[in-house]
């Protein structure tokens, strides 16, 4: 497992934002959007391209395209919703899955409620969007279902990550398949599993408290 830390100034600009507890949900959403094509650029870092040529008006160019099979973008449930139109924005041509985990806020083991992927992923590449990488829990759980189906290369997108939770999906995918992109990696995990200092219930202050 890979880690990238987003180390960029607009990156930290737009996270401070997050923190501040005084930020409004309209704002968080527009920022949370914001942060998450900066990191989906690191992201897409390595993403397949094929060689291309193309006639410009003035001569023939050399270039890059995507390659087939289309890569695949999988939002957590409720939280990643928030993320993935920061995602498309720059992949609109992906295909989009959903698998919906829900943490036991006492044993703090995450289990699935809905799974929306294809059956079988053979040769795709995959961006998994969860804001906030904490126990390593969800993506431990995310990430083994796409392998299992198929899935080539995994890639998570976490606003913030947790030491915990990296230490955690390094145990259980240490090959260089699994990626983990963050805009920063905090101090540690508080009795409740929430990051510290974090910036609190990242769901809860994109949609509200429910």
């Amino acid at each position: 497992m890979r880690t990238l830390l987003a180390d960029h100034p607009l990156v930290t600009h737009k996270l401070t934002m997050l923190r501040d507890s005084r930020t409004d949900t309209a704002t968080f959403r527009t920022l949370a959007d914001e942060l998450v094509t900066l990191l989906a650029y690191e992201a897409t870092r390595e993403i397949r391209v094929a060689a291309v040529s193309v006639r410009t008006p003035v001569a023939v160019a050399t270039g890059a395209r995507l390659t087939a099979p289309k890569p695949l973008i999988v939002p957590v449930l409720r939280a990643g919703i928030g993320m993935l139109d920061g995602m498309t924005r720059l992949l609109p041509m992906a295909s989009v899955g959903f698998v919906g985990m829900v943490r036991d806020e006492e044993s703090l083991v995450a289990s699935t409620y809905a799974n929306r992927l294809p059956n079988r992923l053979d040769g795709r590449e995959v961006f998994v969007l969860d804001p906030m990488l904490a126990t390593g829990g969800t993506l431990v759980t995310v990430i083994s279902m796409l392998r299992d189906r198929g899935a080539q290369a995994v890639t998570a997108i976490c606003l913030l990550a947790a030491p915990e939770g990296l230490a955690r999906l390094e145990e259980a995918f240490p090959a260089d398949d699994v990626r983990v992109v963050t805009g920063a990696v905090d101090d540690r995990l508080n009795d409740k599993g929430y990051i510290v200092p974090g910036l609190g219930d990242a769901g809860d202050r994109l949609f509200g408290e429910i």
